[in-house]
């Protein structure tokens, strides 16, 4: 006795749901994901080999004072006027036109964050590569 099969019906899988499922999935990757953008100032810092103090060095640093007010010193001169221009003229008369000395700019801790930028800024457009921040060791409490 035979009896009859029922006809199989033929097996596929919808895509459908599960490229809805993917595609939700991208979604909230997409959303959660933090993007970060890190910025670096480049600094050079200077390393002591040899052990000397500053003074010893073969080249004497062009040093840029940024005072409370913001008014500008050039290796003990004041300048007479605050703005870029005049301490890049003042920059450029004062190394001769070797880019290779070194900068140290020194700002009082109460000093105007945009004076301090104009002093980076002028060192930067005259080709000035080494720029040193000085600073003051901190006193133990």
């Amino acid at each position: 006795m035979r009896f009859p099969r029922k006809p199989r019906e033929p097996v596929d899988i919808n895509l459908a749901p599960l490229i809805d499922v993917v595609f939700i999935l991208l979604l909230f990757f997409v959303v959660t994901t933090t993007f970060t953008r890190e910025t670096q100032l480049k600094v050079d810092l200077p390393e002591a080999v040899s052990g000397t103090p500053p003074e010893a060095a073969v080249k004497a640093p062009l040093e840029i004072l940024v005072a409370v007010d913001g008014s500008f010193a050039l290796n003990g001169k004041s300048l007479a006027s605050n703005d870029l221009t005049a301490l890049m003229e003042a920059l450029r008369v004062e190394s001769g036109g070797d880019q290779s000395l070194p900068v140290m700019l020194s700002a009082d801790a109460k000093a105007p964050h945009q004076a301090v930028v104009t002093a980076m800024d002028a060192a930067s457009k005259l080709g000035f590569a080494q720029l040193r921040i000085t600073t003051v060791e901190a006193q133990a409490e």
